[in-house]
């Protein structure tokens, strides 16, 4: 028996098959597993971490959103705490401005140090339903210095983004005293966690998978290079993944 999760997004689809149990498919010897070194322990971690926050941003924001960097006055050197304040207060002028808009703010954002060890801010926001006036918004709510825009669509792409908002402190950065603060991430109360969906199937449906290939979904393609199988070495088991690509993006309403 295998189990194939699906996360449906507005504008792609990603699939994982795995083996359901402690055993694969009638006539497939399990592999030996292997007992995983705090190294990639720590790397499986940092890919958990990815794949959380990638499906993060696709169950809540659209590639018109923007990715937004906020900086302080040059030579301003401010601690960690502070930082937080001057979050929160910018948080709590930019909310009241999409409240007066109708409309209900999300964010992503991440404290990062800078290489001359100033700190500044990385945060993805969604538009307003005034989209031409996000940016202007923006900027009168965050006082503090400049402010650098970029929309989604031009980051690279959800996954580029998510490696980004959870790469590890540079080991240059690592002896700085707010180093260990600035691994975390932030998120608005208010997005959408999501969750699979999870459907069982029998061997013979899973060997004509693997097989004759995944097909995609009606309205989507299958992004060649996401295509992935092979064997986990620390459980010994099977496994199947893959993204599908919208082929008509759908826009935020």
């Amino acid at each position: 028996m295998y189990n194939r999760d699906r996360w449906i997004f507005s504008n792609s689809i990603e699939t994982e098959y795995k083996f359901a149990g402690k055993y694969g498919a009638k006539g497939e010897k399990r592999a030996k597993r292997k007992k995983a070194t705090p190294e990639q322990m720590a790397k499986q971690n940092q890919i958990n971490k990815e794949n959380r926050i990638r499906r993060l941003i696709k169950a809540n924001f659209y590639p018109s959103d923007l990715w937004v960097t906020l900086k302080y006055q040059k030579g301003t050197r401010k601690p960690y705490e502070q930082v937080m304040k001057d979050m929160a207060l910018f948080l709590q002028r930019l909310r009241y401005r999409y409240k007066k808009l109708e409309d209900v703010l999300k964010y992503i954002y991440r404290i990062e140090i800078g290489k001359r060890g100033g700190i500044h801010v990385h945060i993805l926001l969604n538009r307003t339903k005034c989209s031409k006036g996000t940016d202007t918004l923006i900027a009168e709510c965050w006082t503090f210095g400049f402010v650098h825009f970029t929309p989604l669509r031009e980051t690279g792409g959800y996954k580029d983004l998510a490696e980004y908002i959870a790469k590890p402190v540079p080991e240059e950065q690592q002896d700085h005293e707010d180093a260990e603060k600035t691994k975390l991430y932030h998120t608005s109360r208010n997005l959408i966690r999501p969750k699979p969906e999870r459907k069982a199937f029998f061997r013979w449906t899973m060997r004509r998978i693997l097989e004759d290939g995944p097909k995609p979904t009606p309205g989507f393609y299958i992004v060649k290079e996401s295509v992935v199988s092979g064997i986990n070495k620390y459980t010994g088991m099977s496994y199947l993944r893959y993204t599908e690509q919208r082929i008509k993006e759908v826009k935020r309403k």
